[in-house]
This record gives C-alpha cells, structure tokens and sequence, in this order.
C-alpha cells in the first residue's frame, strides 16, 4: 500500500481533510493529529475498518477502541443517555482531551468495545481531527498511532517509520499541544473513577463538585482479575526497548545524587529536568523541560530518542503524584517496566 501524506503544517487546507475523510468512509485508515497524541483512525461503525486497527498496530482484541466524535448529537447516536454527573463531565471537558466511559449502544461494533458493554467517548479540540470527523459524517475509532506497547506517537517524523505502507493517509500538523493520551473516566456510583489520568485532572474533577477515585491500576500493575475499560490499563505500553529506571525523590538534591551514584562505572543515559541537566556525571543526557506540561509535551518523543544513544540503561528523574504529575508517573512507571526507586 501507498501512504498519502498531507502537509498540514504550514498551511491549513479543508480540500486535504476531505480527501482524507473519503478515505474514513471507504474503510481505510488515516493517522490524524489531536491535541493529545496522533490518532490511527476509521470509521467506528465498521467492523473491519476497526479490524485492520488492530492489525497495523499489533494491538490485542480485548484493548478497546475510544470513538471520536464532534458534537453532542453524535454522542446520542452511540450510547445511552447519560446521567447528571456524566452530563456536567460531558459539559465541562468536551471538547478536550477527556474521555468519558459510556453505556454503549449496539450500532457500535463489538471490535471496537473489545466485546464490552461500554465504550470510551471522546470530543478532540483539534480543529483537524474535527473536520475529519465533520466530512466523513461518521465517528473514528483511534488509538494513539504507535505499534503496540512503544511510546504514543507525537510527531510524523517518528509515526513515518512504523506506518508507511500500512495506513492510507497520513495528515502532518507538526508536534501535538499537550503529549499525553487523554483523560478515561468512569462514572461509578456517582463518583468519577480515573482510569487513565491525562491533561485534565482530579483536581479540575473535583472543582465540579464531583467526587474522585484513582484507578488501583494506574500506579500499579494490571491486577488481571477486572476486565480492560480503558486502553492503557493491561499491556506494556510506552516502552523503549532500553531498560529503563525512574527515581524520585522530594529532595532533590538527593534525587540528583542518587543517579550520580547509580550510573557511576556504568553506560547511562539520564532524561531529567533541563535546570539539572549539568549537575549528572554522565556524558548522555538529555533535557525534558522544567514544567510538569514542558515534560508531559516532551517524554514521548524523548523515550523513542533513548535507543538510539546504544546504553545499557536510562534513569528518568522523576516528579510528584498529584495534578499532571499523576498522568506522567503513570506513562513512566509502564515505560519503566515499574522499575521505580523512590528516596
């Protein structure tokens, strides 16, 4: 197969998104930009569109699929009616990078729900991804555009080389806004449990009025005695294929000296904050930015860089466990393999 690729980076073009939406429609598969991580993408009420996700990305069966769609009409076509908690989280967050867990209804194809009842809803801010989803007139199931267990894909240059030949289009606007997947919630007994944290947060929940609840999975690993409902939950995922080890620690200067001590005598790579890039001994470094949106903005992009640097081992520094940080040592500790030291 032949990948069309459409520049959209310096210049906006409608023509281009339609084309790419015909693609949508005929069954095919587009990588498309939104303002989380790029998306691989087809139409949400095809079998074998959904299918061929899969296929591409060397994804499991039973890892759902979340389905985008651009208005709140749409939304009514695919699940049943939500509740008021459900509603306010609906009012609040979309469009962004949220994704609400719904009662699905039967027009969406078992594929897509990984055979569950439920399906994970979610309305893009991108102005691309809504377009695309605007001229196919149909929703796109997409997951993040990686193969299967490798960091979320952020930029085309990176998608390029795992997808060419196996996607139909591929539409390029330049790295994505925020860097992480978005947000999963449940609504449970009123209350909105986080599967997968993200851009939004407990705290922005909890500013609703609405009470929270932490996934045990998220800082943890997959127990195996629940079903998946969110993607990210059950498999490795965002791993580079060096080993890897994040430290923390809420001093930081014994954070700093800790991974001195660690990789002394060995071929290291540190990815830590750009303020403590001069204090590591070590020859291979490289910056993520200082903030915890610098950093959320960066690391997947920074995780498919760490192979190339021929180590025997990376040390992540890493960061506190509230608002965005919750969201970041969730990615890390999977692209750790939970191989994690706090001090």
């Amino acid at each position: 197969m032949k990948t069309k690729y459409i520049n959209l980076k310096e210049e906006y073009n409608e023509e281009k998104i339609k084309e790419a939406s015909q693609e949508i429609v005929n069954g095919n598969l587009v990588i498309f930009p939104t303002e989380t991580v790029y998306g691989i993408g087809a139409n949400a009420l095809n079998d074998k569109a959904c299918k061929n996700i899969f296929k591409a990305k060397g994804r499991e069966g039973d890892n759902p699929l979340i389905v985008h769609v651009n208005n709140v009409d749409m939304i009514k076509q695919l699940v049943e009616e939500p509740n008021e908690v459900e509603k306010i989280l609906i009012n609040s967050f979309c469009p962004g990078p949220f994704t609400l867990i719904l009662k699905a209804k039967n027009i969406i194809p078992k594929s897509v729900t990984a055979g569950l009842d439920t399906v994970g809803i979610r309305m893009p801010s991108n102005k691309i991804a809504n377009k695309l989803i605007e001229y196919a007139d149909v929703p796109i199931a997409a997951p993040s555009a990686n193969v299967s267990g490798r960091p979320s894909g952020t930029k085309i240059e990176d998608i390029l080389k795992e997808f060419d030949g196996k996607v139909s289009t591929i539409i390029d606007d330049g790295m994505v806004d925020i860097g992480l997947e978005s947000t999963v919630v449940r609504v449970i007994d009123n209350k909105a449990r986080i599967l997968r944290p993200g851009k939004i947060t407990k705290e922005d929940i909890e500013k609703l009025g609405i009470g929270v609840e932490i996934d045990k999975n998220i800082l943890g690993k997959y127990d195996g005695k629940e079903k998946v409902l969110s993607p990210g939950m059950k498999y490795r995922h965002y791993a580079p294929n060096t080993k890897c080890m994040m430290i923390y620690s809420k001093n930081e200067e014994s954070m700093v000296n800790k991974i001195n001590e660690l990789i002394k005598d060995k071929k290291a790579l540190v990815v830590c904050r750009d303020k403590n890039f001069d204090k590591y001994t070590t020859s291979y470094k490289i910056k993520m930015g200082n903030s915890l949106e610098e950093i959320a903005h960066n690391i997947f992009s920074i995780l498919r860089q760490v192979d190339k640097y021929n180590v025997d081992i990376v040390i992540i520094e890493g960061m506190q466990k509230d608002g965005l940080g919750l969201a970041l040592n969730n990615r890390l500790l999977r692209a750790c393999e939970y191989n994690y030291l706090e001090i």
